[in-house]
């Protein structure tokens, strides 16, 4: 699954780079704000409402959040969950005879009669555990001639499998030094919730003291402590532990609590009706940037008005597996969906024409899948980043948008630094900084990625599509990008990791096919003259 990072370790003094967003105050709503009347590059959606909408009748649409979980009881949500009418809640039976049982509000692909995955590997990791046991005893010296090129992709992934490990490890002994050294001057200085004038006018004892006064007596000045242990050391902490010993550890494989065959991409009737799952943080976020109702006074605003969510887990928090995503999809697709976001993607593929299948199957069901590009600040017109464009038909693309993360303001940062982008691959670009959404148990919470720019596009389509039912998938994606916000200027950012990664100046238009931000405004005005 795509997760944005929000820290980065630099070892060789476990200084923490904070991300460059974080520190930005941000409006309320930003990514539905228009850029000329609100000075943030939004996508114009209330101003759509106010001009272009009003006294308008749409009909209801139904978008998949195909992720990690949904919240199905937030405050936000609750009212604009997909309700499947055709089956009777808690009965233990089938009753639309569909195969899953007790469906009301999705399916959960990744759970069981035993609960549920939450921690999953990568699946760069089940590669590696899958060849080790295919090539145990094959070297360079007796690998035979037909399974030359499989051995070579094995030594390639072991040694990435490593590397990625290493450097896991690492960052979790570093982010636990600098965590300690923290921890004791924070204790010297005498309060729970210490200031940045705090730590100024502390007297370090130590090059560590010094050190830790430097760094948060600048960072407190952006916020407080208490905001900045939990962002940063807590889920710094969390996200390394979990890298190490979920993600990256051979001997770890919680799929028996699903209790499929995870080697038999063509098994469809499996998993449970838990929509919500163990970690519905993510797919929560999602659901209310796309969806979040619009006319209870709380919280926040989604971008649709008229969607009902449907909940479809297949992501866990690791890699997802393709052929979960493949009845994702086609789960979505036969109850009715007309929209499916997609917020996840990975660097290695298990099987994927099964998930190229799902794909063509959706786009022959009129069905838009609008997917994230990822977070690795990679051109995926080079590098590998599944699902993807590659290999597929003109059709299939044509009900299917990639979309990259832009920032609020429209400067050299307007790409958000951790975006992927390609001009081949990336579709269009939308807001993914400091997006304010719904977490579980009637929360919200600001988050990054492509994995907020994914819903942003969704609830634009599934806006169009309830005002202009007549439309077509293609028709839709056809208008959102063409009807993008197109930029003129360049943009910054850094090629490879690190402070001293050198960054590179690029023309924003050469990062993607549209060369733009999506803008609702627009995108409904074209699609009325359809």
């Amino acid at each position: 699954m795509n997760k944005r990072k929000i820290f980065n370790i630099l070892l060789s003094c476990a200084v923490i780079i904070l991300s460059p967003f974080l520190a930005v105050a941000q409006k309320a709503n930003w990514q539905n704000l228009d850029l000329k009347t609100d000075s943030v590059f939004g996508i114009s959606t209330e101003k759509a409402y106010k001009e272009l909408l009003k006294g308008k009748k749409s009909t209801k649409v139904i978008v998949a959040v195909n992720d990690g979980g949904v919240d199905d009881k937030h405050e936000d949500l609750k009212r604009v969950m997909w309700v499947n009418t055709k089956e009777i809640a808690g009965n233990g039976k089938d009753d639309d005879k569909n195969g899953y049982v007790d469906d009301i509000h999705g399916w959960n692909f990744i759970g069981g009669p035993k609960g549920s995955v939450d921690h999953e590997t990568l699946e760069l990791t089940r590669l590696v555990r899958r060849d080790m046991a295919r090539f145990a005893t094959t070297t360079d010296a007796n690998v035979a001639e037909k399974d030359k090129k499989d051995y070579e992709a094995f030594k390639v992934m072991r040694s990435d499998l490593e590397k990625q490990l290493g450097e896991a490890n690492a960052n979790l002994a570093g982010l636990t030094g600098f965590k300690n050294a923290m921890d004791a001057v924070v204790k010297k200085i005498g309060k729970a919730n210490p200031t940045a004038e705090d730590f100024a006018k502390f007297k370090p004892g130590s090059n560590a003291d010094a050190r830790i006064q430097e760094v948060l007596s600048e960072e407190l000045k952006k916020g407080s402590f208490t905001d900045f242990y939990a962002d940063q050391i807590t889920e710094g902490l969390k996200y390394y532990s979990e890298k190490a010993n979920y993600n990256l550890n051979l001997d770890y494989n919680p799929r028996d609590v699903v209790g499929d065959d995870p080697n038999n991409d063509n098994e469809k009737y499996y998993g449970n009706n838990d929509v919500k799952g163990p970690d519905a943080m993510h797919g929560s976020h999602v659901a209310g940037i796309i969806g979040a109702d619009r006319t209870n006074k709380l919280g926040i605003k989604g971008v649709a008005d008229n969607v009902l969510i449907m909940g479809v887990r297949c992501t866990p928090n690791g890699d997802e597996r393709d052929k979960d995503v493949a009845n994702s999809i086609r789960y979505a697709v036969d109850n009715g969906a007309k929209v499916i976001n997609m917020s996840f993607g990975k660097a290695y593929s298990w099987n994927k024409a099964v998930v190229n299948e799902a794909m063509k199957y959706a786009a022959s069901k009129d069905v838009l899948i609008v997917q994230a590009a990822g977070n690795e600040n990679k051109d995926i017109d080079t590098e590998n980043n599944f699902p993807n464009h590659k290999d597929l038909d003109e059709k299939t693309i044509a009900s299917w948008i990639t979309v990259g993360a832009s920032g609020p303001n429209d400067n050299e940062t307007l790409k958000a630094s951790f975006s992927n982008f390609g001009k081949t691959q990336v579709d269009v670009f939308a807001p993914g900084v400091k997006i304010y959404s719904t977490v579980p148990d009637s929360k919200y919470k600001d988050l990054d990625g492509t994995s907020m720019a994914s819903p942003v596009v969704a609830g634009l389509a599934g806006l169009i599509r309830s005002y202009y039912p007549k439309l077509t998938a293609a028709q839709v994606k056809e208008i959102i990008v063409k009807s993008v916000i197109k930029v003129n200027h360049n943009v910054d950012y850094s090629k490879g990791e690190g402070p001293d990664a050198p960054k590179v100046s690029v023309p924003f238009a050469d990062l993607s096919i549209s060369g733009g931000v999506v803008n609702a405004y627009n995108a409904l005005k074209l699609a009325a003259t359809y």
